[in-house]
């Protein structure tokens, strides 16, 4: 995953959250949202990079890009 001309509809700032904090957060996010709404994960937390992929698997959903911004990681979850 790498660069993408996606746009977030919202941001989810899990940033210092403990697992599965991050991924509880999303999920409520999503958990109203239409159908292809975009919303952005950004997490300090490693294992949301693990954790995210596998529930949109079993959820779904897709994730369209995973960023290293040094010291937190960006998400891209589009709601199916």
């Amino acid at each position: 995953m790498s660069e993408t001309n996606h746009h977030p509809d919202a941001t989810v700032d899990a940033r210092g959250a403990t697992c599965p904090g991050p991924l509880m957060d999303l999920v409520g996010e999503l958990r109203g949202a239409d159908p292809g709404t975009v919303v952005e994960l950004l997490s300090d937390n490693e294992q949301s990079t693990s954790d995210v992929p596998e529930w949109a698997a079993e959820s779904g959903n897709e994730v369209l890009d995973i960023e290293d911004e040094g010291d937190y990681y960006r998400i891209l979850v589009e709601k199916a």
